[in-house]
């Protein structure tokens, strides 16, 4: 389809360009001009308004992966995914603020943590655990981040109808000045201002489809007669239409409630870089007011995409009678993108085109402010420190934020290399991967940091390090969706699995996590607990 059946006129496609990179420059040059220290670089320098907080969190949370990639998945699966909407509001906004992000705020005060590893590691004086988690989000983060990046590009390959590859190098240049010019500040201020773009987009995506298709109830309707156009091996599987949970106990009911609804719903709780957005408020009681932004926010973000992935097919089957999936050749990353195009007026593509840029652009100037954060304090300044400590001076901690935007260079290298190796369909699975991950290794040691006083250092080192190894095992030998494609349970087995199902399609998660949890009592139990100074230290004002 080309630039003049979506409407696009290049004059006006360049005037909304340029007054939209126009803002976000301003936005950056404010977030540049207040950066004066490290704190400013890393955490905001702690004096966020909740409001904004509540936004940057949202479109750190809700990419490109969730509207494309999610979307996508959903125009495959069903409404069966709108459960993930439920736990993402319930467990990540609700939760996470008022559980989670009052004592994690308050820990990182009293000790001046600056970066994930470093709440961790201060609260239990472990420099293991900060210089472990910085390696490990430098590590794999990059995997999510490409993902995000596919999810940007994507769209304007298909939009603009420009090269896939110049789509992914220019916008991975965008986010890179950003991060390097301003850091957390002006991801911040850039966030808030695309997060409104994004919900004027969503909202109005929302509307027009079920205008266009009839109203709630007729299109619902509607795509509950589909049913019977749903492939074959896809009902062999548990497929039992776009309007029905899958088979109970199937391979797509595995897939759906332990990959996807329960693997994201659950791990956003131990996200690195939405973690870093509590410690960035001015006040803890901010945080209890901006539950009703977010709550709204990630609505009409995860919501339209759920809801509008299965309606797709109702639209492409009354077009051309095929369902989306075959529309799309198989690509499910391409479905929303299609939808969009085809169905949109021409003026909402320039919206659209917005929305999803700044979900791009906003969600990756966090991963990669998170990844040089690693870099640069729990990595190289870190084992600086633990190596030998008396060879820090001030002037060497001054050098730390220009560490740091060396990081940016070097974590946005590596996911651009990988974006581009990145087979189809990947968007949605590489997301589940990475919230598994941080899940299984994080979850339980963040939990005990805030709520249980005689956690200990053994304790949180045993139960990362358990609930990382059997997430990584899971993934490369068990989990078809990811074993497969590695081909090293093949190589070494000669085997795509080690075990039949179901358990090649539960996600590690499952089994990883409560692994985890239970090291992590046990040894804790069976050490010795801090000691009361340090505790007083952590959970002053608490």
């Amino acid at each position: 389809m080309g630039s003049e059946a979506m409407g696009i006129n290049i004059q006006i496609l360049t005037v909304v360009i340029i007054l939209y990179v126009g803002v976000l420059s301003y936005l950056a040059y404010l977030g540049h001009k207040a950066t004066n220290s490290s704190e400013d670089y890393l955490v905001a320098g702690r004096d966020i308004n909740g409001g904004i907080m509540a936004l940057s969190y949202g479109v750190t949370f809700v990419s490109t992966s969730a509207i494309v990639g999610f979307g996508g998945v959903a125009a495959f699966h069903g409404f069966s995914l709108l459960w993930l909407t439920v736990l993402t509001i319930l467990i990540g906004i609700i939760i996470a603020f008022a559980l989670f992000g009052v004592p994690i705020r308050k820990l990182a005060v009293n000790l001046g943590s600056t970066t994930f590893g470093e709440l961790l590691g201060q609260r239990y004086n472990s420099k293991f655990i900060t210089f472990f988690s910085g390696i490990m989000i430098f590590i794999f983060m990059p995997a999510y981040t490409s993902i995000i990046l596919v999810g940007g590009a994507r769209f304007l390959e298909s939009s603009l109808l420009i090269n896939y590859d110049i789509a992914l190098f220019l916008l991975a240049i965008v986010v890179a000045i950003y991060v390097i010019t301003g850091g957390l500040k002006t991801v911040m201020y850039t966030d808030a201002f695309c997060a409104l773009v994004m919900l004027a987009g969503m909202a109005y995506l929302l509307f027009s489809t079920y205008s266009n298709l009839g109203g709630i109830v007729s299109a619902h309707q509607e795509l509950s007669v589909l049913q019977n156009m749903v492939p074959e091996a896809l009902v062999a599987t548990g497929h039992q239409g776009w309007t029905a949970m899958p088979a109970f106990g199937s391979e797509i009911w595995w897939t759906v409630i332990s990959t996807i609804v329960m693997g994201v719903g659950i791990g956003v709780l131990a996200q690195p870089q939405l973690v870093m957005r509590f410690m960035t408020v001015k006040k803890t009681n901010s945080l209890y007011r901006a539950m009703a932004v977010g709550c709204i926010f990630i609505f009409f973000m995860t919501g339209t995409a759920f809801i509008v992935g299965p309606l797709s097919n109702l639209y492409f089957v009354q077009q051309g009678g095929e369902i989306a999936t075959t529309v799309a050749e198989g690509n499910v990353d391409l479905i929303i993108p299609l939808f969009i195009n085809e169905m949109m007026p021409g003026w909402f593509v320039y919206l659209i085109m917005l929305s999803l840029l700044s979900a791009a652009i906003s969600t990756l100037s966090s991963l990669i402010h998170v990844q040089a954060a690693a870099w640069g304090r729990d990595i190289i300044r870190n084992f600086r420190l633990w190596k030998s400590p008396a060879s820090i001076t001030a002037d060497d901690l001054d050098t730390i934020p220009w560490i740091t935007r060396i990081g940016v260079l070097v974590g946005l290298i590596i996911s651009i290399l990988l974006a581009y190796r990145l087979p189809e369909s990947i968007i949605a699975r590489a997301t589940a991967f990475w919230f598994g991950i941080c899940a299984a290794s994080f979850l339980p040691t963040i939990i005990g940091a805030l709520y249980w006083k005689n956690s200990t250092k053994a304790g949180a080192i045993a139960s990362i390090i358990s609930g990382y190894t059997v997430a990584i095992f899971g993934f490369v030998f068990m989990h078809l969706a990811e074993s497969k494609p590695l081909g090293i349970a093949r190589l070494i087995f000669g085997r795509d699995a080690l075990f039949e199902f179901p358990w090649t399609h539960v996600d590690p998660l499952f089994y990883a996590l409560p692994i985890s949890a239970i090291v992590f009592v046990v040894v804790s139990l069976v050490t010795s607990p801090p000691a009361k100074k340090h505790l007083e230290r952590c959970f002053h004002n608490f």
